[in-house]
């Protein structure tokens, strides 16, 4: 019985790269989520996808972000960077409860 490797790394990079792709429209990130869950085990690394949909990338224990500024490692595509509008972070917290 071969163990499956843990890879938030990769995870992070896969997601991100999806968001970005995915533009502005949150309909089409919803989507995007959506297709990759069935590809992506969203249970294993849960904390992960938690940090890239609030913070924009991964977050080291204390909270700072583990992307080096990498653009490729981060996405706008979170709750920190949304309208600060109640409007606009239901809009976000719709897309995170898929």
């Amino acid at each position: 019985d071969e163990k499956e490797k843990f890879e938030p790394t990769v995870f992070r990079d896969t997601i991100v790269q999806g968001l970005n792709e995915a533009g502005n429209d949150l309909e089409a990130i919803a989507k995007f989520l959506d297709a990759t869950g069935s590809r992506l085990d969203y249970r294993r690394y849960a904390d992960t996808l938690f940090d890239i949909l609030v913070a924009g990338s991964m977050l080291a224990p204390g909270g700072t972000r583990i992307d080096d500024n990498d653009k490729t490692k981060m996405t706008n595509h979170c709750v920190f960077f949304a309208d600060e509008d109640h409007d606009a972070i239901r809009n976000y917290a719709q897309v995170s409860k898929g």
